[in-house]
């Protein structure tokens, strides 16, 4: 019963712990993972970034690093102490996520694409587990 109950992938999200704790300080983003048959899919929602304000990378471990640079910040810095805000209630910053793959990908057809503020990642699945390389990973506009 408690295979049925707690089976993959819900095994892995509380024995194994996937998610990776970045003490950088950036704020960490939510995450919808989606498993297909033929690859896992992962969704950010990131309003307000732009492909060059994000970066993903796989890193050793297969784990994937996701950060991204707020473009209102940058905008703040470059007009110095000049600006006042009177309300801020929209959320801006920095963030950043890690989280571990699962086993059986194919780490180098790993695609990003951020589209309508969605970051999407999609992971293609390999029947047999393989090890990945670090590498980056281009975010483009269209998959």
């Amino acid at each position: 019963m408690a295979d049925l109950l707690f089976g993959s992938p819900f095994r892995r999200l509380i024995w194994s712990s996937p998610i990776l704790h970045d003490w950088s300080g950036a704020v960490p983003i939510p995450m919808d993972w989606i498993e297909t048959p033929s690859s896992h899919i992962f969704k950010f929602n990131v309003p307000g970034f732009g492909r060059d304000d994000i970066k993903v990378q796989l890193e050793e471990g297969n784990i994937i690093h996701i950060r991204g640079e707020s473009p209102a910040s940058k905008e703040e810095q470059r007009q110095g102490k000049e600006v006042l805000s009177h309300l801020v209630e929209r959320v801006k910053g920095d963030f950043s996520r890690r989280f571990e793959l699962p086993e059986n990908v194919r780490g180098d057809e790993i695609k990003a694409q951020v589209e309508n503020g969605v970051l999407a990642i999609v992971v293609p699945k390999e029947p047999v587990p393989a090890k990945l390389k670090p590498r980056t990973i281009a975010v483009t506009s269209k998959l």
